[in-house]
């Protein structure tokens, strides 16, 4: 075999050119249906969606069902809202073109059921957005704390909300036991586990702060390429388990006799306070305040002799705090004790006392006595 014979892969043996695809096509683009793509004509089966409403929306849907009537006929939907039965449906007809548009219609329906205003959810029709309705009524039990957590996604004057939407370029509605979220595909699966983490106490602020890290790395055509994980804040959960307290105790403990034992000291025990003995009967139960009242006789009282009994009491601790009270005020008009010089006779005693070591004291009083007669 020559060199110049070229040996062809048999992986790529299948592998054509293909003049149509070239790098100014955008792969990722939605193209709108038009009529003129449904080559088979009008569906031969009828689908319908249907859902229901809660009481409170009625006067809305009924006020703006002609808007969306007209939105729907549009795209050949016929919807029918149903007082009675509190529901609304859609079902495709002989004018129906897209065989998609029936699944947008069904997602409209809910979200207007949802609290969703009829401006914002005609735009579902539309095929670069979407809808995701996250149902958050049973992730948290305690009715306190899943509406506290419920607050946290809406944040003060509703600051976190906007933040979020302006992120993710997406519609939220907070609305009972279920967030609406109209937008890309990628910015739903985005606010999809912002909302499941804030029910599971984690605050969205971190959720918000690493989204905007990686929109200011997206800027750089360098990074690109590489993992953005060096960038992206790392955050650790402050409430430790048990077992990860004692670790975290013990590994510190560690440490320290470490260092003690280089110093030349000795070690710390993990511990400060010592064990009581073991013993497997069970501590002595404590007296009623039945048993009490009836160990003084204050069980056996009348009703007035037991209230002549708590006046009498509060009385005598009334006197008690008023004589501390005046005790303590009057240990400022207490005079402080005053040291006074020796005179000159006390000053010549304690001399002659110094003077004879091994005499005594009285012989040298007397000798000064005679010597002065």
């Amino acid at each position: 075999m020559s060199d110049d014979e070229v040996v062809a892969n048999k992986n790529k043996s299948h592998r054509k050119d293909k003049p149509w695809d070239t790098d100014d096509i955008d792969h990722w683009k939605i193209e709108s249906f038009q009529p003129s793509d449904n080559k088979a004509g009008a569906f031969s089966e009828e689908s319908s969606f249907a859902t229901l409403f809660p009481k409170y929306r009625e006067k809305y849907l009924r006020e703006v069902w002609s808007a969306v009537t007209r939105a729907l006929d549009a795209h050949g939907i016929a919807c029918t809202l149903d007082l009675v039965h509190g529901s609304m449906s859609v079902r495709t007809t002989r004018k129906t073109f897209d065989p998609y548009i029936i699944l947008k219609a069904r997602d409209m329906i809910k979200l207007l059921a949802r609290g969703v205003a009829i401006n914002q959810a005609v735009k579902i029709l539309d095929d670069n957005v979407a809808c995701d309705i996250i149902k958050i009524g049973s992730l948290v039990r305690n009715k306190e704390r899943f509406v506290k957590r419920r607050q946290r996604i809406i944040g003060p004057d509703g600051s976190t909300l906007k933040a979020i939407e302006l992120l993710t370029q997406c519609y939220v509605l907070v609305q009972g036991s279920t967030v609406s979220v109209m937008g890309p595909y990628k910015s739903l699966k985005e606010v999809r586990r912002i909302v499941l983490d804030c029910m599971k106490n984690i605050h969205p602020i971190y959720r918000i702060k690493e989204l905007m890290i990686r929109r200011e790395l997206a800027k750089d055509p360098k990074l690109a390429t590489e993992s953005w994980d060096r960038f992206l804040p790392q955050f650790r959960k402050r409430h430790l388990k048990t077992s990860e307290k004692t670790a975290k105790k013990n590994e510190k403990v560690q440490t320290q006799n470490e260092a003690r034992t280089a110093a030349g000291l000795p070690e710390a025990s993990a511990s400060k306070t010592t064990k009581k003995p073991y013993t497997p009967f069970p501590p002595a139960q404590l007296p009623r305040k039945v048993d009490l009242q009836l160990e003084s006789g204050e069980y056996f009282l009348k009703r007035h002799e037991k209230e002549a009994r708590e006046t009498e009491r509060r009385k005598q601790k009334q006197i008690d705090a008023t004589e501390k009270r005046r005790v303590e005020r009057a240990e400022a008009f207490v005079a402080p004790a005053e040291t006074t010089e020796p005179t000159v006779e006390q000053k010549r005693k304690r001399k002659a006392v110094s003077f004879d070591d091994g005499g005594d004291a009285s012989t040298s009083t007397k000798k000064k006595k005679k010597h002065k007669l």
